[in-house]
């Protein structure tokens, strides 16, 4: 169905959302980033919401607090927990959902976390298995195959498991992914570490 904001109402073939925090478009018939994020905090999935507000965030387009003041009272809890899902840290959307993924399966999850010798990586999950999501571009020539190889083998020899993952895997393939990662998590940490 259609969402729209049309102050003087509507034909009742789309939601209409008439209350606006802050001014439109000057001149497009657009509502400004802050209302369009809580429209979509409150009437989409929260993988999605979280995906797009976080995407907001990182870019320094918009402040979490603005959005947390204009959400409250009673009928604003699922946007509220939307929020709450944001970190600001993921380098991609595909990051968000699987972020959102593996803390819905009850991994313990850092973000972002910097291992000597390595360097930093997507996900550090239970302490020990490093999870890196590639995108589609990611090993577009033969030094950045180099680059993650090298990485691969130094995360190995510090003594952690790495998974890596792409985008086909974290959207379509959720429950095969999971599965070996919770197998990597229950074989433990390697020897040596």
């Amino acid at each position: 169905m259609l969402h729209l904001s049309c102050p003087d109402g509507g034909s009742g073939t789309h939601v209409n959302h008439r209350s606006l925090s802050v001014p439109p478009h000057p001149y497009l018939p657009l509502v400004g980033l802050g209302d369009a994020l809580l429209h979509v905090l409150r009437c989409r999935p929260l993988h999605e919401a979280v995906v797009m507000v976080e995407s907001a965030v990182r870019r320094g387009d918009m402040a979490l607090s603005f959005l947390f003041d204009r959400l409250d009272g009673d009928r604003n809890g699922k946007a509220r927990e939307a929020l709450r899902r944001v970190t600001g840290c993921a380098e991609s959307p595909i990051e968000v959902v699987a972020r959102l993924l593996f803390v819905a399966a009850g991994f313990h999850v850092e973000t972002q976390v910097s291992i000597e010798g390595v360097g930093r990586v997507d996900f550090l999950l239970d302490g020990f298995l490093v999870v890196e999501i590639d995108g589609a571009g990611f090993h577009s020539d033969r030094k950045a195959l180099r680059r993650d190889h090298r990485r691969n083998n130094a995360s190995l020899l510090n003594g952690y498991l790495i998974l890596r993952y792409g985008y086909e895997d974290v959207m379509f393939e959720q429950e095969a992914m999971l599965d070996q990662i919770r197998l990597a998590l229950r074989r433990g940490r390697p020897h040596g570490r």
